[in-house]
């Protein structure tokens, strides 16, 4: 008979005190556990309700294909990882990977960790231009191949630019000519969007009940967000996520004349 485990809502941030005091991590359900009950020690994390797989007012119609989407200069710090307080964090992120079969939700492909394949959260925005309101419409689960298509001016940085490139055309169908397009296009897009200080509307998660950390004010973002770029010698801290510094280097258009993409045997 199966021993009914005592889960807990441990932040990636505090694992080593919880392990510390205790816990335990299970591989399987990627996640942390009192082995016993009545653990003092381990108080500080017990669980809060999980998260409802489908939030309030959350579209998870929107932008169920892949396609490169920038994030604005503007929006930067603006990602829900970013806007939520870590044991919060914890549990969408533990919902959205449940609830999508544990496999990307656009190529299917599941966490491979000799490949270092992820499964990772990404938010889908919708603009509105008169109101200059960013409103948060829908959490998916993409493999980390997807989300660095989505963020292409990250792929740049981190110089996998065409292992990328290769994905998009890869999963999409596209041809080469067309790819580069959508990419082109996609840069014109963020500069459209970067000129609008949006203002956020989280209302999916505030109306889950999710406890959000507030981000810098939109004037302060893109400032915030590159002088902590430059303070850590051109690598991405920690505490940044990926994607919100994904622009901070000013990535330009590639070149239709770019290489042709490797294409490699890894699900890249």
């Amino acid at each position: 008979m199966a021993v009914e485990r005592i889960w807990l809502d441990v932040p990636f941030a505090e694992k080593d005190e919880a392990k510390k005091g205790g816990a335990r991590w299970d591989p399987a359900a990627k996640r942390w556990y009192a082995p016993r009950a009545g653990m003092a020690e381990l108080q500080r994390w017990a669980p809060a309700p999980d998260v409802p797989d489908l939030l309030p007012g959350e579209n998870r119609a929107l932008g169920s294909e892949l396609f490169v989407d920038l994030v604005p200069s503007t929006c930067w710090f603006t990602n829900v990882r970013s806007c939520v307080a870590q044991r919060d964090w914890e549990r969408l992120r533990r919902m959205i990977t449940r609830r999508a079969g544990r496999r990307c939700e656009i190529c299917g492909a599941a966490e491979d960790r000799a490949a270092k394949r992820w499964l990772e959260a990404h938010e889908r925005w919708a603009f509105d231009h008169v109101a200059g309101v960013q409103t948060l419409k829908r959490l998916i689960c993409l493999c980390t191949d997807c989300h660095t298509v989505t963020h292409f001016g990250y792929a740049q940085v981190r110089g996998i630019e065409a292992q990328a490139f290769a994905h998009l055309v890869k999963v999409t169908g596209m041809s080469e000519s067309q790819a580069h397009r959508h990419v082109r296009d996609a840069f014109t897009l963020w500069e459209e969007r970067s000129q609008t200080v949006w203002s956020l509307d989280l209302g999916i998660l505030t109306n889950a009940g999710i406890t959000l950390a507030p981000p810098p004010e939109a004037k302060d973002r893109a400032r915030v967000a590159e002088k902590t770029l430059r303070s850590g010698g051109g690598t991405i801290p920690a505490q940044v996520d990926a994607e919100v510094t994904a622009e901070a280097l000013r990535p330009v258009p590639p070149s239709d004349r770019m290489p042709p993409p490797a294409r490699t045997g890894s699900g890249n």
